[in-house]
């Protein structure tokens, strides 16, 4: 579909406008269950990660936060950490409690049976508010692996009791400004049932505990079938949407490069974002990658991930409103649709590239990157 120069400065600005997160955890070494294959050139330490994080947004301009992850990313002075990430020229961002890891969270952490590990994990969520308020930064992402693996093993009811309880008490530590993000998952590590299985679950969380308390939307975190978009649009709707962990899965929580296996999904999801937007943009929640690179180089990784994103958001730009509108008053169902596809359909790679070539940045971030020899020159570094 051909797009008029009106419509492509739209996209470009809005496109430009667009911040993506990338996680501090997607840059260093990870795996699966049966093995963490071992890249040379990844980072070791969140100097590298803040390192890392810089470059990508150095290269796509559309990175400027990093998300942390406590205690993986903990340190003695966080104003030295912040001031470091001001040189590299980005920010430091999403605050995220890890509550799965610890011998003491194997039944869970604010949902376990024993009192004294739910007050630990409490008192963990309200550390991260505290870092997260030391550094100035307005969200505070929690996903807990809470949940049960045989029927009897505890009671559900209960659970959710004890789920409220503790998240009151963190919610109460919330300064003014700051969002907590109520992620979601319908299974693993937890497989009879999980605490905040669904989105559902989350909504009515979010709903008991204030206006601050939102969900998040990781886009893995589903069943097969499941019409994430669908939920976008409610949650939109209902003021309650927070934002993204942006990947991608084939099966089950894979973690994969977004929009890699199912671009229509990421371009219609967008598609609301804008319906539920101003001014014909996506509307202003925390986008953010949650992504495990197991495989791949995690900078180059990375960096395809944001240009996915930016692929998607632009395409969903290209929808004609007004001819949409006009077709679903008229019960015009083919037409409807086909004015989606041929937004989906739209080669917008040349937008891109001149948005980004206007902007000092490379026309593809990928090939920069891979023609620049950093890799091979972190490998080299990093090898001790």
């Amino acid at each position: 579909m051909p797009v008029d120069k009106t419509t492509q400065h739209h996209i470009a600005e809005a496109v430009r406008a667009l911040p993506i997160e990338t996680p501090s955890w997607g840059y260093g070494n990870s795996g699966t269950r049966f093995k963490v294959f071992q890249h040379p050139a990844a980072a070791h330490t969140i100097q590298e990660k803040i390192a890392d994080a810089a470059l990508v947004n150095r290269l796509t301009g559309a990175c400027p936060s990093v998300a942390l992850h406590i205690p993986w990313d903990t340190t003695d002075d966080w104003n030295a950490l912040s001031a470091f990430a001001k040189s590299e020229g980005i920010r430091l961002g999403t605050i995220n409690p890890n509550l799965f890891q610890d011998d003491e969270y194997r039944l869970g952490s604010v949902c376990n049976p024993c009192s004294a590990v739910r007050a630990r994990a409490v008192a963990h969520i309200k550390d991260c508010i505290e870092i997260a308020r030391t550094l100035g930064v307005s969200t505070v992402s929690l996903w807990l692996a809470d949940g049960t693996n045989y029927p009897g093993q505890d009671d559900i009811r209960s659970r959710r009791m004890r789920l409220l309880d503790s998240l009151r008490e963190a919610y109460a530590a919330l300064p003014a400004g700051m969002n907590l993000l109520i992620e979601y998952k319908g299974f693993e590590p937890a497989f009879y049932h999980t605490d905040l299985a669904d989105w559902g679950a989350s909504l009515t969380t979010a709903q008991e505990l204030g206006p601050q308390a939102k969900v998040l939307v990781d886009l893995g975190h589903h069943a097969q079938g499941t019409n994430i978009e669908y939920i976008v649009a409610w949650l939109l709707s209902m003021d309650r949407l927070g934002g993204f962990h942006f990947n991608c899965r084939k099966y089950a929580d894979d973690d994969l490069i977004v929009g890699s296996s199912h671009p229509f999904e990421l371009f219609s999801i967008f598609h609301e974002l804008i319906n539920g937007g101003q001014d014909g943009r996506a509307a202003k929640v925390d986008y953010m990658l949650d992504q495990s690179h197991n495989i791949e180089d995690k900078v180059e990784a990375m960096i395809l991930s944001v240009m996915n994103v930016q692929t998607a958001y632009a395409k969903a730009l290209c929808v004609d409103h007004s001819a949409l509108t006009v077709a679903q008053q008229r019960c015009d169902v083919m037409g409807a649709h086909r004015i989606i596809h041929e937004a989906f359909e739209t080669d917008v790679r040349p937008i891109l590239a001149a948005m980004r070539e206007e902007a000092g940045l490379p026309a593809d971030p990928f090939q920069a990157y891979r023609a620049s020899g950093i890799s091979e020159q972190h490998a080299k570094e990093r090898a001790e």
